[in-house]
């Protein structure tokens, strides 16, 4: 296999608060992995620092072969990488189709081909139908699916998706699975950050769980999950 992302020894402090110590890690092409954690243990911290928006104080991270450590957010976007948010932020005065636009606009295509690709996108989202509504007036699960259009519009190789299944109900949560399970099925390369774990479990490859800004456990997802230290620190339970 191909590796897509990796990471070599990468550190971030804010002052004696340390969100990732030392974190190595290999994501090969293709690969769906998710990364579970408690609250501030340096999840997205992770994934600001993978795109670019964060800056790291050391360390070394490749992306598609090349080194990125140094490369602006806007330059990740545009080598491959593509991002969600745990709160959806559209244009809500834009339409569907508009915002969708938007993001194809930053990967420089014609006119033609970036109204074609949204209009891909949104088919492929399930948002078609929605395509001349006001983003504003969507509902949650509706943003969740463009915050997923949004990301794939940019043509990435690597998606991120940040708490993506988060408020949503248990039917509105199985839809966004088969969502993501499809995109993932097309070869998409995924990392994913979730507390909604059954829906993680339902995608991923592999799973990794983060801890005080390391890397506690990395393996297989069920294997993962029944360790006495994940099992210690997640979810609270003495071996």
């Amino acid at each position: 296999m191909t590796c897509q992302l990796s990471l070599d020894s990468v550190c971030k402090a804010y002052g004696a608060v340390v969100v990732a110590d030392a974190v190595s890690l290999e994501v090969q092409q293709g690969e769906a992995l998710g990364v579970i954690g408690p609250n501030g243990a340096g999840k997205t911290s992770l994934f600001n620092l993978i795109t670019g928006t964060v800056k790291a104080d050391s360390g070394e991270i490749m992306f598609a072969g090349n080194s990125v450590t140094r490369v602006s957010a806007a330059e990740r976007c545009r080598a491959g990488m593509s991002r969600s948010f745990q709160i959806p932020q559209p244009f809500g005065g834009m339409t569907v189709f508009e915002n969708v636009l938007v993001a194809a606009q930053q990967q420089g295509l014609a006119t033609r081909h970036t109204e074609s690709h949204s209009l891909h996108v949104l088919e492929q989202t399930g948002l078609i139908g929605k395509a001349n509504v006001r983003a504003g007036s969507l509902t949650l699960l509706e943003r969740k699916r463009l915050e997923i259009a949004r990301s794939l519009a940019a043509t990435p190789q690597l998606l991120l998706l940040d708490e993506i299944a988060g408020g949503l109900t248990e039917r509105e949560c199985e839809s966004l699975i088969k969502l993501i399970t499809e995109v993932h099925s097309s070869g998409m390369t995924i990392i994913w950050i979730e507390h909604v774990v059954h829906a993680l479990l339902a995608v991923v490859d592999r799973l990794i769980v983060i801890d005080f800004g390391r890397i506690i456990a990395d393996g297989e997802p069920a294997a993962t999950m029944q360790s006495p230290e994940v099992r210690e620190k997640y979810m609270g339970i003495s071996a």
